[in-house]
């Protein structure tokens, strides 16, 4: 049996070597890359770095978005017994810092001049640094940097050497043991330095092919690789599983043609952050807008057909001859033509995680046909720990554990894990990993939540997030701020959302408008504006977003659980929230904490009662520069309902 990556991968290719392994897309068109082309690329990129001086158990990033040759990269480490860390590439030079410090990398491999500068700019950060190897040699041609060299001068050296030593590779392949460590992800540092997560392949193996046993994947599925491949999710959809299963993965040209690509490729198995899918419906939402009013009416009509009765149809129940006879209708008319402009007309199996999906972004993907599902892990479990079957996807849970796991709810609601895919440690930090391993194997989630009577986990919030009302007629009201916030960003003119009311007598929140959505919207209704600080602040703004606030607090009257949630304050800020400015991890999860002590200004206005409040904030732009965004912002009162069950 296969124990590591490159075995999976050498399996592959003796076994089907021209069956596709990767499609990139350039300039427009597809290129495919055989199984037999991505074990030679990778054995010979695995030689020119042995040439280099890269060895085993040594760390060497990789920096750059999904493409066959840096995928090729992770497995000419992992050829080596070297370590493989991806790192995200739109992070600013900065970041790179610790990581590659922590991990005392000496070889980054990157993938254009956009990462090559970073690497030159932190070079007196990081001494260790002695080898650059791009990619992409567009702007490169008058670099003398000392240790810069392109993958095409490594391929080449490799072919040499393998040619000189026919048996060099598979004794260097031979050489690894599934309990070597594989790779090393860096966590998002939301509380401090980023802390750097060891697996081995066993771990990472192991987790990949359960996911894969559960939802019955094989060679024939087709998967669009366009998150981050830092990103732990990416990499165990694109990466791990892929080598599992024999299926193909198919790299966008750009972020910028990853709609076009995906209607193009037309995934089978198909994964997506809450984000994604939230980006997906505000588009379809904003055409929709734009439609004559009998398409409109048509929509609006079958989309109440497809609410009533799409998600019972999806988990396999009877709905009806009539019902069924309306559905089938809507699914030429209305359903089919959506999924095939989302791009999912094939899709089989979708996954969302990484964070909550609102119950209504959930309700709409699968009423209209597609079987989307949750997922719950971490960069710490190797992702699967919780999978939704088939027939039993529901908006408030993350599904049952999966082959091989355990989970235990401790005294304080936290949930616990024991699973083959634990991490092995935190690199170089004994302390962290003692705080979240415990001697007989628990691994402590910090997420708040239980097990329900069908054995499906529901997950609540964080456990240091969930907390309570406190004073005024809610007092002791239970307070989930990601639950409050993902209703809000159901609706497709709000982006973001951060929600504070812990210890406090009301809930207030923060809110970013979908600038193209409400733009769309403004635009429509002849409303001009002069960019995203104006148009957030305008009174009619207020209002569309007020009657979003107001329809959450009807829905939140009715949960006897969280009916003292509802949004008492709000305010649109004048600027979107960004990563570059800290206020989002790279994951884009907020930084709730952060916020609060960056706009605290903002944060007592809203618990002051004050009607508006002047602010100016620091932002950082694209190419490194720094500038201020200053508004004068308008703070509002939401209406709130009286709990269901209770006198008004």
């Amino acid at each position: 049996m296969e124990r590591t990556f490159s075995q999976l991968l050498m399996g592959h290719a003796q076994q089907r070597p021209q069956a596709p392994a990767m499609r990139e897309k350039e300039y427009g068109i597809w290129q495919t890359h055989t199984w037999a082309d991505m074990a030679q690329m990778a054995v010979h990129m695995a030689a020119g770095l042995h040439l280099a001086g890269l060895r085993r158990g040594e760390h060497i990033v990789v920096v750059g978005a999904n493409r066959p040759r840096l995928t090729a990269a992770l497995l000419a480490a992992q050829t080596l017994g070297a370590i493989p860390v991806p790192l995200y590439q739109d992070a600013v030079s900065a970041e790179y810092v610790f990581p590659i410090n922590n991990a005392e990398v000496r070889f980054a491999v990157v993938e254009n001049q956009e990462q090559v500068d970073k690497m030159i700019e932190i070079r007196g950060q990081c001494p260790a640094i002695s080898h650059i190897i791009y990619d992409d040699p567009r702007g490169l041609r008058n670099y003398q940097e000392a240790g810069l060299s392109s993958l095409d001068a490594c391929l080449s050296a490799g072919a040499a050497h393998v040619a000189a030593h026919p048996g060099w590779a598979q004794q260097e392949i031979d050489a690894g043991h599934a309990d070597d460590v594989a790779a090393m992800f860096f966590t998002s540092g939301t509380t401090g330095n980023p802390k750097g997560v060891v697996h081995t392949h066993h771990s990472l193996i192991d987790r990949a092919q359960a996911g894969a046993d559960f939802d019955h994947l094989g060679p024939n599925e087709e998967v669009l690789a366009y998150l981050p491949p830092a990103w732990i999710g990416q990499n165990i959809f694109s990466y791990a599983q892929w080598l599992c299963c024999g299926y193909v993965v198919n790299c966008p040209e750009s972020a910028a043609t990853m709609a076009i690509d995906l209607k193009e490729v037309g995934p089978t198995y198909y994964f997506a952050p809450p984000r994604v899918f939230e980006g997906l419906l505000t588009s379809v939402m904003i055409r929709m807008e734009d439609a004559g009013a009998i398409k409109r009416s048509m929509f609006e009509h079958f989309m109440n057909v497809a609410r009533a009765h799409g998600p019972a149809r999806m988990d396999g129940k009877s709905i009806g001859l009539w019902a069924s006879l309306q559905y089938t209708v809507g699914d030429w008319l209305v359903y089919g033509p959506l999924r095939n402009n989302l791009g999912m007309s094939r899709v089989r199996v979708a996954y969302t995680a990484g964070e909550a999906i609102g119950p209504d972004l959930f309700t709409f993907y699968r009423s209209i046909g597609v079987n989307l599902k949750q997922l719950y892990g971490s960069t710490e479990t190797a992702v699967f720990v919780c999978l939704q079957p088939d027939n039993e996807a529901r908006a408030d849970t993350v599904g049952v554990p999966c082959a091989g796991v355990e989970i235990k709810v401790a005294d304080n609601g936290e949930i616990l894990v024991k699973s083959p895919g634990l991490l092995k440690g935190y690199y170089k930090n004994p302390e962290a990993t003692a705080e979240v391993l415990t001697a007989d194997g628990w691994y402590h989630t910090s997420d708040a939540g239980f097990l329900d009577a069908s054995g499906h986990l529901k997950i609540i919030d964080r456990v240091k997030d969930v907390g309570r009302i406190k004073g005024g007629q809610n007092d002791g009201a239970m307070f989930a701020p990601k639950y409050v916030e993902n209703k809000l960003k159901f609706f497709p003119f709000i982006k973001e959302v951060v929600a504070y009311g812990d210890q406090r007598e009301k809930v207030c929140v923060m809110i970013n408008i979908d600038f193209d959505a409400v733009g769309n919207w403004a635009e429509r209704r002849n409303l001009p504006y002069a960019g995203y600080t104006d148009l957030a602040q305008k009174p009619e703004v207020y209002e569309l977003i007020q009657d979003c606030v107001e329809k959450v607090n009807a829905d939140l009257s009715a949960d006897n659980l969280l009916a003292g949630s509802q949004i008492s304050r709000f305010l649109v800020l004048h600027k979107e929230l960004d990563a570059d400015d800290g206020e989002l991890t790279r994951t884009n999860k907020v930084r709730r904490g952060y916020i609060a002590d960056k706009y605290q200004v903002l944060v007592d206005a809203l618990y002051g009662g004050l009607p508006s409040q002047f602010i100016e904030t620091v932002v950082k732009f694209e190419d490194g520069r720094s500038g201020s965004v200053s508004a004068t912002l308008r703070l509002s009162d939401a209406k709130l309902f009286a709990p269901v069950g209770r006198a008004a």
